[in-house]
């Protein structure tokens, strides 16, 4: 096991912590993230329960089912374009800009989807169009999730961090919340209008969430750490920030850290909010009850609510390893037992599995790792460490992760045990992750070195 980084005291921007400012980027931060998820978990849902009769309809049930998977796997496929590309833009540019940017694209993309023409109106034109809104969609959220940790980071005093890094994952929930009731109301309708028409509305509400975070995002000043980056930039005679290229290859290493932490957090995430929802509407079990998955992943985000910022706020009190790697342990542990109860045909089972998965596995995993991404990189270039670690995981985890599932759940009968040993292996790589990941709390944000190495204060 590596040793631990060294906690340097706080700086100057740490302890003086402007409250309007502070307010005003977690509240920036976490409408942008409930957009980012309310956008991806209506379309997740579409995709398990919709798509593949409307865009795909000559591919058969199975077919159209990992056909639409695969559209929501090109969308992770462009986050890590998304991110190397904004992300460096924010390290050059600023963060409120890019993170302006990257919301209008976000939701904008997916106000489009609503509008798209289904196969019986266009043929495979409204695939093709799916497909080219899905990749615009995943460029921006490729940025909008690690600008808005870093954003969050950056404002927030050193010694409630995680914490205060946790509170925009708030917004994950309430997106999911709104993504997932939303779509769990439309379910009660007639079938016939919601394949319809009905459908369309969730990616057209959208639209005020751009509004509402364009807005909030026009009033709020750049980081302290981006300033002191600014100011270290005019005082040096050679350059303090990098190229991409340049990023990457300093911070190699913290960036596969990060890859592997994202392993059992977002592939599990995908998992128990895409997969499991197909899973459980195949099973003859819940039959008339295909929507139940949608109810679970309502009652889980609620759950995650509360969770994800404990989680967090323990990681400023026993540091952010522990936390993590008791929750990737704890992840591992729950995924045979918990997909076997999927099995047995109990509506409550299933609120139960996706409560507990969702709730408290893959949050005590998101958590601590909320100040911990940006912690681990150095003030030059953190935008776009934070973002590859994100993206790249994001592509090789939870992106493939439905794709991979389906085709899995199709080659054994929709064995159960299959899905739990996909999740546990993903668990268990973050495990051991853990163990060659240096302690990050406290560290000041100005340091231009990441976390491992000898701090170089700005």
């Amino acid at each position: 096991m590596s040793e631990p980084y060294t906690v340097q005291a706080p700086s100057h921007e740490d302890e003086v912590v402007d409250p309007v400012q502070l307010r005003r980027a977690t509240l920036a931060s976490s409408v942008g993230s409930a957009l980012e998820y309310y956008d991806f978990y209506i379309y997740g849902l579409a995709s398990a329960l919709i798509f593949a009769e409307l865009f795909f309809k000559p591919l058969g049930a199975a077919g159209g089912l990992i056909a639409a998977f695969g559209t929501y796997a090109v969308g992770f496929a462009a986050r890590p374009i998304g991110g190397l590309v904004f992300g460096h833009l924010g390290d050059k540019l600023g963060r409120k800009l890019i993170l302006i940017i990257t919301i209008a694209l976000m939701g904008g993309s997916s106000m489009l989807i609503g509008m798209l023409p289904t196969y019986d109106m266009a043929g495979m034109w409204g695939a093709i169009l799916l497909i080219v809104l899905r990749i615009a969609q995943g460029l921006g959220a490729g940025a909008e999730q690690a600008g808005a940790t870093v954003l969050i980071s950056e404002f927030a005093p050193s010694k409630r961090r995680g914490f205060f890094a946790a509170l925009p994952f708030v917004g994950i929930q309430i997106g999911t919340l709104l993504g997932a009731g939303t779509f769990a109301l439309l379910g009660l309708a007639n079938r016939e209008v919601l394949f319809g028409w009905l459908w369309r509305v969730p990616f057209l509400l959208g639209a005020l969430l751009i509004i509402v975070a364009v807005v909030i995002r026009m009033r709020l000043k750049e980081s302290p750490a981006f300033e002191a980056l600014e100011e270290a930039e005019a005082h040096r005679e050679a350059p303090v920030r990098q190229s991409v290229g340049q990023a990457i290859s300093t911070s190699r290493k913290n960036i596969l850290i990060g890859i592997g932490l994202r392993m059992g957090e977002n592939g599990n995430s995908s998992i128990y909010s895409a997969l499991l929802l197909a899973y459980v509407a195949s099973l003859p079990a819940y039959k008339g009850q295909q929507l139940i998955g949608t109810w679970g992943a309502v009652v889980a985000a609620a759950v995650a609510i509360v969770t994800v910022v404990a989680f967090g706020a323990l990681s400023d009190r026993v540091g952010r390893v522990p936390v993590y790697r008791w929750g990737a342990f704890f992840t591992a542990a729950f995924a045979f037992p918990g997909f076997y109860l999927l099995t047995l045909g109990q509506v409550w089972l299933v609120l139960l599995v996706m409560g507990i998965g969702i709730g408290i596995g893959v949050q005590s995993m998101l958590g601590p790792q909320c100040a911990m991404l940006p912690e681990l990189f150095g003030n030059a270039h953190r935008f776009t460490g934070v973002a590859t670690a994100r993206e790249f995981s994001a592509v090789i985890a939870g992106g493939i992760a439905p794709l991979l599932g389906a085709a899995l759940l199709a080659a054994t009968g929709n064995a159960w045990w299959i899905i739990a040993a996909y999740s546990a292996i993903l668990a268990l790589i973050s495990f051991g992750t853990t163990f060659v990941t240096p302690e990050t709390r406290g560290r000041s944000l100005t340091d231009l070195n990441d976390a491992g190495q000898e701090p170089a204060h700005a």
